[in-house]
């Protein structure tokens, strides 16, 4: 895949992963005290619809473009107004006119007391994410590798916070650097919240990932699947998953409302699926 964020914002992958980083950052608001979010492959920010690369690919127009011209179940909407609000939000003329990426959803979504990091190590995007931010005091943004990122921040002085992972999925090793990342981080931070993206193209890959955070001794393990149709290694991505590490307790449940709506309206084709899997317990 070349996974730099403008070319996909907005896309399938991007429906299921801020709807789910919404709910968390949510569920993080229950508590007064303050919680760090640690963005590892943050990209620019924010996608102005005009760009480019989203014009280049127009996958948008399939992902979110779909999910606000459908009328929405009173229980889904519930689910997703902490991100559909967020998008609206950024498009006051009520026209979509541009994208939130998970540093400008994470930052609509923040309190006063709570901060952010960025971390990004592409030298275009990394200007153009620090002038997007420049001036703001909740926000840290870093010309960094995502993975050395892993190893730098965490845990945060905070205490409370998520990780949210999202590599671009260039190398062939990708999954193994994933999971060699996250053991590392948690057993710097075994209370942290872990969200992690990645294409559901290799079934293998990701059963392996699995596999080995179990076996490194993670618990409460939670995956998360939304295919627009059957895919394999060699097709463009039609279906994403995210694997959660202390996933907020309500959030399963919230994604058994939401993302069998999402993949109906989203369906292109037969192997559609949505599927919450508890990988781990407790």
């Amino acid at each position: 895949m070349n996974y730099r964020h403008a070319y996909h914002a907005g896309n399938i992958g991007d429906v299921l992963k801020h709807a789910v980083l919404a709910c968390c950052l949510v569920y993080m608001q229950r508590k007064a005290a303050p919680f760090r979010v640690l963005d590892t492959h943050a990209g620019i920010g924010s996608y102005p619809l005009s760009l480019e690369e989203m014009q280049k690919t127009g996958e948008w127009e399939r992902g979110i473009g779909r999910v606000l011209a459908e009328p929405c179940p009173e229980p889904v909407a519930k689910v997703l107004a902490p991100w559909l609000d967020a998008v609206k939000a950024a498009n006051p003329s009520g026209t979509l006119d541009v994208y939130p990426g998970s540093p400008a959803l994470t930052r609509a979504l923040l309190r006063p007391q709570d901060r952010m990091t960025l971390t990004e190590l592409h030298p275009a995007d990394y200007e153009t994410l620090s002038q997007r931010f420049a001036g703001d005091h909740q926000v840290k943004v870093i010309h960094l590798d995502g993975w050395l990122a892993l190893g730098s921040f965490v845990p945060p002085k905070e205490k409370r916070g998520l990780v949210l992972i999202d590599p671009a999925f260039e190398v062939t090793d990708e999954f193994e650097r994933i999971a060699d990342g996250l053991i590392k981080a948690w057993k710097r931070w075994p209370g942290g919240m872990y969200l992690l993206w990645y294409p559901m193209k290799d079934w293998r890959a990701v059963k392996q990932l699995h596999a080995t955070l179990e076996e490194a001794g993670l618990r409460d393990i939670l995956a998360l699947e939304l295919s627009i149709g059957r895919s394999d290694p060699d097709s463009p991505m039609r279906g994403s998953g995210m694997t959660l590490v202390n996933a907020p307790f309500t959030l399963a449940e919230d994604m058994r409302i939401a993302l069998p709506w999402l993949r109906d309206i989203l369906a292109e084709g037969p192997g559609a699926a949505a599927h919450v899997h508890q990988v781990v317990p407790e």
